[in-house]
């Protein structure tokens, strides 16, 4: 058995995806990140930089509880445990990994800064900021649309953990306000299709059981909780 610790996150839920890719049994453990259980003494063990995703693998190597942090750790342990999701052969599995790298560096973090700055930040003063990363953000999914042209799946004609970790994040079309990906129709192509497998489909309906959690957190939450949780007010390091 497995325990993945989280919240209703893009980085949370590819785990959740994976985990009904490679059909592991596991158990959900709601981190409520809002009221600062990320800081806890006994998160931090789990994983020093006091983030989600984390899994255990009651069942790891040796047979010993084993701990993984980081979102893209998770999925490249899951792959190597389980033997799916990943080629054997060395070009193709290394390929994987420059497209799992490409959302890890990527597309993950320059979509979670617009979503920053479009919902959490004031909007009067942040329109570099906006446009920044709304700017990153068509020019990464714009990579991805000329590769999706070539290929059936980001690393080739396989589905692997690449996808994986790039679908709870780039179907966001309407978070990321990217109109439907009109402007892309070999990623509509692409999300679509993954979103058809049982594995995705398990993963929505699990999300919105997660954030049924998550809204209870906001709901309870206190204004200083809010700012612990942005980072910002007396929570920011403000620069001299």
């Amino acid at each position: 058995m497995i325990d993945l610790y989280g919240m209703a996150s893009p980085n949370v839920l590819k785990v959740v995806l994976m985990l009904g890719e490679v059909d592991l049994p596991y158990h959900f453990r709601h981190v409520n990140m809002i009221a600062g259980d990320q800081y806890k003494a006994e998160f931090k063990a789990l994983n020093p930089n006091g983030r989600v995703p984390v899994i255990v693998d009651q069942d790891g190597p040796g047979g010993q509880p084993f701990t993984v942090f980081e979102s893209g750790a998770i999925l490249i342990y899951l792959a190597e445990k389980t033997g799916k999701l990943w080629p054997t052969d060395l070009r193709q599995r290394h390929t994987v990994f420059q497209w799992l790298m490409f959302q890890m560096g990527g597309i993950g973090p320059m979509s979670g800064q617009f979503v920053h700055f479009t919902r959490a930040a004031p909007q009067e003063g942040n329109e570099y900021a906006r446009n920044r990363y709304f700017t990153e953000i068509h020019r990464l999914i714009g990579v991805l649309d000329r590769r999706l042209g070539e290929t059936a799946y980001m690393a080739g004609n396989d589905y692997s953990i690449a996808d994986v970790a790039t679908w709870p994040w780039a179907r966001n079309h309407e978070l990321l306000k990217l109109d439907n990906y009109v402007e892309y129709p070999n990623v509509a192509r692409w999300v679509a299709a993954i979103g058809e497998r049982p594995a995705a489909k398990e993963m929505i309906q699990t999300e919105q059981e997660i954030r049924t959690h998550d809204g209870k957190a906001f709901q309870g939450a206190t204004a200083d909780d809010m700012d612990r949780f942005f980072a910002r007010g007396k929570y920011a390091r403000v620069l001299a």
